[in-house]
This record gives C-alpha cells, structure tokens and sequence, in this order.
C-alpha cells in the first residue's frame, strides 16, 4: 500500500532554508501541484467542464495564498 501512495503522491525533497513554516508551505505547495495536474487531466479528458476546472484550481490557489500568508512565508523579517 506504501507503493501505491508514493506513486499517487509523490514527495520531493525541500532543499530551502529549514524552518518549521518552511516546510508546511513546501507541502501545501506540492499538494497544490498534484491537485492541480488531477484537474487538468479531467479536464483534457473532458470529464469535466474547463469552466469546472478554473474555479476548482482558482479555489485551491486561493488556499495556498491564505497558508502562505498565515505562516508568513516570504517576508523579510526586516521590513517594518
């Protein structure tokens, strides 16, 4: 069963900075990702509607924008 998961959602490594937020986005990144090629693979297949598909992924990129910013990924810790 381990297999069969690595192969529908496969992990690549993280090779930025390690911090604890770091990692959360880099996952909330690549789940994106595969989300993202599911839908268009639907979508190409014509099993389900292009309009279908741009609002799924629209609401999925919504989702990465909110954890990006609630973890604070990207901003420089200087600025004031």
């Amino acid at each position: 069963m381990v297999a069969l998961s690595n192969f529908l959602y496969p992990q690549n490594r993280y090779y930025g900075e390690v911090k604890p937020e770091n990692l959360v986005f880099n996952a909330n990144l690549q789940q994106f990702t595969q989300r993202v090629g599911y839908i268009s693979a639907l979508a190409s297949n014509g099993k389900m509607s292009v309009e279908q598909a741009f609002t799924q992924i629209d609401a999925l990129w919504q989702q990465v924008e909110k954890s990006k910013t609630q973890l604070g990924v990207g901003e420089d810790p200087f600025s004031a």
